[in-house]
């Protein structure tokens, strides 16, 4: 046993030998370590040693990223059904339950019929349809009360077991995860405080600060559970230039979804309904025809839908670069999974927003798009994750 047990060394390390002199990636580019070490290795090492529940943490932290999906998607059909501005009042206890009465939805139908959207957009509903777009806004507002739940009381029970050098991380998300309530209220006030507007709506300003912010704490979610859920991976040498381009990816991703957020907006998905060209011009005449030009990027409805199929293409043509690269390079198994996964998907995503534009916005597709944005973004932030490297 003890020759059998010396020569299976002699020829790992023989073999792992060839492989560095040949240039090869090593065999053990699979080799995987157990979440407590890799966490250890990051300076990460929770207050209860190997036996913390890295899994529950991990689990938790996948359905807080799971909760915030699902506000971004409520969020997306309460802008499309114009539903965010049928609650005219923040009250954080009291917004928790639907009116009970008929006296109850009277009352909430006489302080819509205030402000200026029942003025100039819905002055012809009746309080049935009213009782819709309340409905609606309820939701995303009780769910955004749900998901701040599902965080905090798990954070008071197991803040003892969370690794030291994560509990400063769990306290951020926290403090982003309160911010993002404020946000979502001081958007609806931009859209309550328009007496003079023909079509009032939020700003897209505080629209994109709100989804951006959304954006970041599902990263956050989902970059930990990853971390705590999957084992570490060794990661062959060489792969400096495809771990640049899938940041590259991920960020034009991201800045895509951010760009949506002002079309969405402004409505933007609204004009030019036609691809690849807007109407019949590659570049359409009112690209920048506001004043100072910086404003075309932000307040043009045109330059808006115009940067967000540019941002989109060359998120596509950086994922296909991405996976041309990934056949000539040695990658571990889940990452080659998620190269494969995100450049797949990117094709799905684009197909669904340029069906959403020539089918002029309906509500089912646009929401079914924004959620591809949300996926796309996830598989981004996995390759990212599966290719970091771990301190030796």
């Amino acid at each position: 046993m003890l020759l059998a047990r010396i020569a299976l060394k002699a020829s790992q390390l023989f073999r792992s030998g060839i492989g560095r002199v040949s240039g090869c990636p090593p065999r053990s580019v699979d080799a995987r370590l157990p979440v407590w070490r890799s966490l250890e290795r990051r300076g990460l090492q929770t207050s209860t040693g190997k036996k913390a529940p890295l899994r529950l943490l991990g689990i938790w932290m996948a359905g807080c990223a799971g909760m915030v999906v699902g506000a971004v998607v409520l969020g997306g059909v309460t802008r499309l059904t114009e539903s965010g501005l049928s609650m005219t009042e923040w009250r954080l206890i009291r917004d928790m339950r639907l009116p009970r009465s008929e006296a109850e939805w009277e009352q909430e139908f006489s302080k819509y019929r205030q402000f200026p959207e029942f003025k100039y957009v819905h002055r012809e509903i009746t309080l049935d349809q009213f009782k819709f777009l309340y409905a609606m806004e309820f939701s995303h507002r009780l769910w955004g009360r749900v998901t701040g739940i599902v965080f905090a009381l798990p954070l008071l029970l197991l803040y003892r077991k969370i690794p030291s050098g994560l509990r400063p991380r769990f306290l951020a998300m926290g403090g982003l995860l309160g911010f993002q309530g404020f946000l979502g209220w001081y958007m609806v006030k931009s859209g309550l405080e328009q007496p003079g507007a023909e079509i009032p709506r939020v700003s897209q300003y505080r629209l994109a600060a709100h989804l951006s912010t959304a954006l970041l704490l599902y990263v956050c979610f989902l970059w930990t559970a990853l971390e705590l859920l999957l084992p570490a991976v060794a990661i062959p040498t060489g792969l400096a230039s495809f771990r640049r381009l899938s940041v590259l990816t991920g960020s034009l991703v991201a800045g895509t979804a951010l760009s949506g957020a002002f079309v969405a907006g402004l409505d933007a998905g609204l004009v030019y309904n036609s691809f690849p060209k807007m109407a019949d011009r590659w570049i359409p005449d009112d690209l920048l025809s506001l004043q100072p030009l910086w404003r075309n990027l932000f307040e043009n409805p045109t330059t808006t839908q115009f940067d967000h199929r540019v941002l989109a293409t060359c998120s596509t043509l950086s994922a296909g670069a991405l996976w041309i690269l990934s056949r000539r390079v040695a990658l571990p198994q889940r990452a080659r999974l998620a190269t494969n996964a995100l450049c797949a998907f990117i094709l799905v995503q684009g197909s669904l927003g340029v069906a959403t534009l020539l089918l002029y916005v309906p509500v089912a597709l646009a929401a079914v798009h924004q959620a591809g944005s949300v996926s796309l973004l996830s598989l981004c932030v996995w390759l990212v994750h599966e290719l970091r490297r771990l301190p030796k």
